[in-house]
């Protein structure tokens, strides 16, 4: 059995004890940010790509009444997110499957919509990744990201290796200005940008309610599970800085051929703090 703690066995451990909350900076505020710059309605066909416990897929279909798929490399993280489309009674207009973001497991020119909240940032083809969303976005659809971002470059060594260790992200993640290139590139246009500095890594109220729901299976894994002490041992060692440099920004776009649909007009943006 391999013992090593990685970003993939954290994330695994983390389907394990079924947290629940928004793995992502910003949590439920940046997440209904992005939705407002994605005109989406009840005709629209959206894919949520890296979609963990399910919690924006089943907010899209319960808000819009629209058909979504969620799609995450992880099959316990799948099984987290159709426990949770039962309990709201969403699963007639909302989907989940196993799928890598770097070969989406779907046919071409599909979704209205595509959204992914800090997933692209993970992958090691970060170009090949972004291909994959357009590809598979009908002609004119739009791409919606919240991305791990730099706000200041270089970053310290110390909070490099940090971020490597507990969630995966490595030097090599984009400046602001660096992801819109990245998008630029893969033939998107009209592309906003909004980027923020925020105050800390999760919502406390968010964790609290994890600890409170998953409270059996958190102690079980303490006690039985030396990479779930590790792990919280880990996280626990943020540096003090970290904040000053790592942040995210939401990125949206248009595909190609996009025609007749209204986006609100945002400038490149500096950092703002949430």
């Amino acid at each position: 059995m391999d013992d090593r703690l990685t970003p993939s066995s954290i994330y695994e451990l983390v389907a394990e004890v079924g947290f629940k909350k928004y793995f992502h900076l910003g949590g439920f505020d940046a997440t209904r940010e992005l939705i407002d710059l994605c005109p989406i309605n009840a005709n629209s066909y959206v894919i949520d790509i890296g979609c963990a416990s399910g919690k924006t897929a089943c907010y899209l279909t319960r808000r819009y009444r629209c058909n979504v798929i969620g799609v995450d490399i992880l099959p316990s993280m799948v099984g987290r997110a159709k426990e949770r489309a039962r309990a709201e009674g969403v699963t007639k207009r909302v989907e989940f499957m196993v799928g890598d973001t770097q070969k989406l497991p779907l046919g071409d020119d599909l979704f209205d919509i595509v959204l992914g909240e800090f997933i692209t940032g993970l992958v090691d083809d970060k170009e090949g990744a972004v291909s994959e969303y357009v590809r598979v976005a009908k002609p004119g659809g739009i791409i919606g990201l919240n991305e791990a971002t730099w706000l200041k470059a270089p970053p310290p060594q110390e909070i490099i290796g940090f971020l490597d260790r507990t969630v995966g992200f490595k030097g090599e993640l984009f400046t602001t200005e660096g992801w819109k290139e990245l998008l630029e590139r893969s033939e998107m246009k009209e592309i906003m940008v909004r980027n923020y500095q925020t105050e800390s890594l999760s919502d406390p109220r968010e964790d609290i309610r994890d600890l409170i729901r998953s409270f059996p299976r958190i102690l079980h894994s303490l006690i039985r599970r030396p990479k779930f002490r590790e792990f919280i041992k880990m996280s626990i060692a943020v540096p003090n800085s970290l904040l000053d440099y790592f942040g995210y920004g939401l990125y949206v776009g248009r595909t190609r051929d996009s025609q007749n649909i209204d986006m609100p007009a945002q400038p490149l943006a500096g950092a703002r703090r949430r």
